[in-house]
């Protein structure tokens, strides 16, 4: 029997768990589909690469990304005109263009116009027609050496600093990093004051 005023109970037990319960058997039969559906979609658009347009490098948006580096939506046209490459050209021959990015800095323009260049160096470009051939079209030879690219295309890898190895002396165990970082604020914190003194003293001899 319940006493007093307390709150009834009132248990959900029931909850027929067996109805929400998800199943995840397709994995398998779905990685085969996925990968079967990456051949096609190669073969389809052979000889272009399988990863799609080439695409700039970037620094990502605020001050916690802002020193990762990863791609773009397309390259500026400050860049194409670096690179020597029209506008109007360059997503024909699988470069992506924005025409709303601005270049910020001189070492992102550099390295993107250094990425066209060498894209450029190994692009082979296939006639639209076999029997035209018409200007910036590649020679017969390079078009029979030429192989499908799969995967990601130069891709965008961040240079790690080299760490320098240095054997440490007897003259750094005893140099004390603390006692001069005390130091060197008490000096910058009385400089101006010194400074007036000096000048009082100069002043004083001259008298």
């Amino acid at each position: 029997m319940v006493k007093h005023n307390n709150v009834i109970p009132n248990g959900h037990f029931r909850k027929h768990w067996q109805n929400y319960v998800k199943t995840w058997f397709n994995q398998p039969a779905r990685k085969t589909r996925r990968r079967i559906a990456r051949q096609k979609k190669a073969v389809k658009i052979f000889p272009r690469p399988t990863a799609g347009s080439l695409r700039p490098m970037v620094h990502g948006q605020t001050l916690k990304y802002n020193m990762k580096v990863r791609a773009g939506k397309g390259f500026s046209l400050e860049e194409l005109k670096a690179a020597g490459i029209p506008r109007k050209l360059a997503p024909t021959i699988g470069i992506s263009v924005d025409h709303r990015r601005r270049n910020r800095s001189l070492e992102g323009l550099q390295a993107n116009v250094h990425r066209l260049k060498t894209y450029k160096a190994k692009l082979v470009v296939f006639p639209r027609r076999a029997r035209k051939v018409k200007a910036g079209d590649s020679t017969p030879e390079e078009l029979a050496n030429a192989t499908q690219v799969q995967g990601t295309y130069l891709p965008i890898v961040r240079e790690r600093p080299s760490v320098e190895l240095v054997k440490v002396t007897d003259e750094m165990k005893e140099f004390k990093a603390y006692y001069k970082l005390r130091l060197e604020r008490t000096n910058k914190r009385h400089q101006s004051a010194r400074l007036k003194r000096a000048a009082e003293a100069e002043k004083e001899e001259k008298k």
